[in-house]
């Protein structure tokens, strides 16, 4: 019944420890300081026989090896060993079991570092106490003395203490495996809870902070954790509460709680566990608890994320952790909202520049086209300019994310007017449309540059001219449009350098086909980046694959 008792009560400190691989020397100190003060309580736990003492020191000893390693298990036998040899129990046997505890200890720890978490098992454990216990049976009749009394000190004790520290070991390790199992699965289902919730509410944070994103944000996260109520705050005023007091913390209003405030002013996530910590000045506030953690952008505080806890609904310590990673995670995405802007600013700047190489260049050889019609056909001078002020009017709108692909089809039909005008019957262009597609969201300029191109480098390239066959329709989901020209073509050498950023960037290949087809494979992934065919003689086709925004 005492043995009972007191691996309870082994047991019961033990279970609290955090059952991870991560160790530092503060947690070792406190494991070895733990199982050798228990290996001390095992000296009491059985009867005085034959002046000594049966006990329970090698159950505790060698579960600690075990658990802890070398260090441990040295540790805790010495402890356990040098009391045993030093107080008034210590009796003609006193030496041979101290050591014989010392070396359990180091036996168990030197399996525990080969075998790493394999160690802690149950038959190991077991096997072990039978084998040191047998040990420590033979000490004593090795150094003992008289060795009469040795020997029937060893007849009476030998059995039960052998069966019972093997008995105990097993059983220590399991409890310790079972409180391990049953972390890790409440770890597991943490992570899943948090990860569900971000998921969920990524689509409104990758919007940022505001009344909308955190109403909807806290929502979620309300929905799925089984706290009072949860808010999310900026620095001054609170955007979103849901759940109790939800009448007087009230969104778009300052925030009330003191705590709040001293979170935002030195970043520290805390745990309340009182009304007063909270700091709410309302009189009928129903918190009892909160747990308040930073929201941060760029090490910079931007808000906080609170769970409140009540009487029926209180909080622990596993929703503060719940809190904490949804928190990071929520920062993060934050951080994220902030790169997107920076990524559109640039997507701009990128077609501002495409708008730069393409005004001039076109805009001169149209005007001196228009001229010379001038002279010969005035109305066919008037539709062209008719053509270059719709091409240019629509390069202006060009700035915004997305058009329709009919808008791009527009551009490229105004573009081939004049071009058509400027070079007769040297160019051949072929449009085929599937009906439905128009309105398919694009992004700009990644059309009229190809054909241009194809006009340009292809079928201008050969002295008779040639076609450009322009195609768009669905495909398994798909925007797929083609630009295929029969014009000169180009070898393997040639179109990896066309499509080099340095050629690109040199400003000699005009628009240049990687600043267009680049665009793609930037906004959509590796995935849809275009595919270009070219041969020498035989032309160049070129394919996107754009998918439905929608």
């Amino acid at each position: 019944m005492v043995g009972v008792i007191f691996l309870v009560m082994t047991i019961m400190p033990v279970q609290r420890m955090h059952f991870t691989s991560e160790d530092s020397r503060s947690r070792t100190m406190l494991i070895t300081i733990l199982f050798g003060l228990f290996g001390i309580l095992g000296t009491y736990t059985g009867n005085a026989v034959f002046d000594s003492v049966a006990n329970l020191r090698a159950m505790v000893v060698i579960s600690g090896g075990l658990f802890g390693g070398p260090v441990v298990g040295i540790g805790a036998g010495l402890i356990a060993g040098v009391h045993r040899i030093v107080t008034d129990l210590a009796g003609f046997s006193a030496w041979p079991c101290g050591i014989a505890t010392a070396v359990e200890g180091l036996a168990a720890g030197l399996l525990c570092m080969r075998l790493g978490d394999k160690a802690l098992n149950w038959r190991i454990a077991a096997g072990l106490a039978l084998v040191g216990e047998s040990l420590h049976m033979g000490l004593v009749l090795l150094m003992s003395r008289p060795f009469p009394d040795a020997v029937a000190l060893v007849k009476l004790i030998a059995p039960p203490m052998l069966l019972v520290n093997a008995f105990g070991a097993a059983l220590f390790v399991e409890v310790i495996n079972l409180f391990s199992r049953d972390r890790e699965r409440r770890e597991s289902l943490h992570a899943q809870i948090i990860l569900d919730i971000a998921n969920m509410a990524v689509s409104y944070l990758r919007l940022g902070l505001s009344l909308e994103t955190a109403a909807a944000t806290a929502e979620i996260i309300y929905s799925r954790v089984g706290v009072a109520a949860v808010a999310i705050t900026d620095t001054r005023d609170v955007l979103a509460h849901v759940g109790a007091g939800d009448d007087h913390h009230l969104a778009g209003r300052a925030i009330r709680t003191n705590a709040t405030r001293e979170v935002i002013r030195t970043g520290e996530s805390t745990f309340m566990h009182s009304s007063d910590a909270i700091g709410c000045n309302h009189p009928d506030c129903p918190m009892t608890s909160a747990i308040i953690v930073p929201l941060k952008k760029n090490d910079e505080i931007v808000g906080t994320l609170k769970f409140y806890g009540s009487r029926t609904r209180p909080l622990n310590a596993t929703l503060y952790e719940v809190a904490r990673g949804l928190a990071n995670l929520f920062s993060t995405q934050v951080e994220l909202e902030e790169i997107q802007i920076k990524e559109q600013m640039l997507a701009h700047a990128e077609i501002r520049r495409l708008h730069a190489q393409i005004n001039p260049h076109f805009l001169f050889n149209s005007l001196n086209t228009i001229t010379s019609f001038c002279r010969t056909n005035s109305e066919r001078a008037r539709e062209l300019l008719m053509d270059l002020s719709l091409y240019m009017r629509r390069n202006l709108d060009l700035s915004r994310g997305f058009i329709p692909l009919g808008d791009e089809l527009e551009q490229v039909r105004s573009y081939l007017a004049i071009e058509q005008a400027r070079f007769g019957d040297r160019i051949a262009v072929e449009m085929e449309i599937e009906e439905g597609c128009e309105a398919w969201p694009i992004p700009p300029l990644v059309i009229q540059p190809l054909v241009e191109n194809a006009i340009r480098h292809g079928v201008l390239g050969r002295k008779q001219g040639g076609s450009v066959r322009l195609s768009a329709g669905r495909e398994n989901g798909h925007l797929k449009v083609t630009v295929a020209d029969d014009g000169v073509g180009m070898d393997a050498e040639t179109l990896d350098r066309v499509l080099s950023r340095e050629y690109a960037d040199s400003g000699t290949g005009g628009i240049g086909l990687h600043n267009c087809l680049s665009r793609l494979e930037h906004i959509y992934g590796s995935q849809y980046s275009p595919s270009v065919e070219s041969a020498p003689g035989e032309g160049t086709s070129i394919v996107l694959r754009v998918p439905d925004r929608s």
